[in-house]
């Protein structure tokens, strides 16, 4: 039974090992790591789950990321926002749920879509993003800011330094920002 057992476990250790090899590197870090930002405001939560591509000396707007064109916003798997309260997003309502984010990155602004399907991943076999524009339940245009250091890293964060909360994203000499605000039924 005890040589039976150690067959087995030798097998799928050579099965991990050559699945290593040739088609991933499971061992290694990912290029782009997971990664997620959260805010907590009296019983308001936020959270954006997403991966966090490298520049790594390449130029990333215009060209790895091209302009005028949806972007998963991030890599590997769509990122992912989620609310436990309906907001107000450029004087639409979203409502509470789970939602992905996709960009069209362009020159001086950016479009962000909130869309409510749930993808497993970003982009298909094809390498073109998975959105479903039918699925889009809020989109807005925000102008971007140029960074005074490079974002190495891709980055997503709530700020509310100043108690009007913003979606930011950052990502080589860019930044743009989401404003938020929660709904209220009274006084939206």
């Amino acid at each position: 039974m005890l040589k039976r057992l150690l067959i087995v476990l030798s097998i799928l250790a050579i099965g991990l090992l050559i699945y290593s090899v040739f088609v991933e590197n499971i061992f290694s870090e990912r290029l782009s790591p997971k990664d997620s930002a959260e805010i907590a405001l009296n019983d308001l939560k936020l959270t954006v789950e997403y991966n966090r591509p490298s520049k790594r000396e390449r130029e990333v707007f215009g060209a790895l990321v091209p302009f005028d064109k949806v972007w998963r916003t991030g890599a590997n798997e769509a990122t992912t926002f989620e609310t436990n309260k309906d907001l107000l997003i450029d004087g639409i309502r979203l409502k509470k749920g789970k939602y992905t984010i996709w960009t069209v990155p362009m020159k001086d602004t950016w479009k962000v879509m909130l869309n409510s399907k749930q993808y497993e991943w970003g982009v298909n076999e094809k390498m073109e993003p998975m959105w479903d524009p039918n699925f889009d339940a809020l989109d807005l245009e925000v102008p971007t800011q140029q960074l005074d250091e490079i974002a190495e890293k891709f980055t997503i964060a709530f700020d509310n330094k100043t108690g009007n909360l913003k979606l930011t994203m950052a990502w080589d000499d860019t930044f743009i920002e989401v404003p938020i605000k929660e709904y209220s039924e009274i006084n939206p």
